[in-house]
C-alpha cells in the first residue's frame, strides 16, 4: 500500500479538512490525474530518482519537469482537494 496521506499533505496548499484513507485517495488520484501523472506521483512517493522517473515514464527532462508542475497544479485545484477530504 502507498501512504498517500503524507506525501498529499506536503504537495497541498490550504488543505481543509481530513484526507480520506489510503485506499480512496488512490482511487481519486487515478480517477483524476493522467496516466503518466499518477505514475510520476507513485514514484515520486517512493523517493526515485529522476532519472529512474524519466525511463519509467518515457519521457526527457522538459516532459518530466511538465509533469511535475502539472500534477500539483491538478492536486491543489478545488474540485480535486474536495475529493480528497472527508
Amino acid at each position: 500500500m502507498i501512504p498517500f496521506q503524507k506525501e498529499l499533505q506536503k504537495d497541498i496548499n490550504k488543505l481543509v479538512g481530513t484526507l480520506k484513507d489510503d485506499e480512496q485517495l488512490e482511487e481519486v488520484l487515478k480517477r483524476r490525474l493522467t496516466k503518466k501523472e499518477f505514475r510520476y506521483y507513485k514514484l515520486k512517493i517512493k523517493n526515485a530518482n529522476e532519472e529512474m522517473m524519466k525511463n519509467e515514464l518515457l519521457c526527457d527532462n522538459e516532459r518530466l519537469e511538465a509533469i511535475k508542475k502539472q500534477t500539483i497544479l491538478k492536486l491543489n485545484q478545488e474540485k480535486i482537494k474536495k475529493e480528497l477530504v472527508e
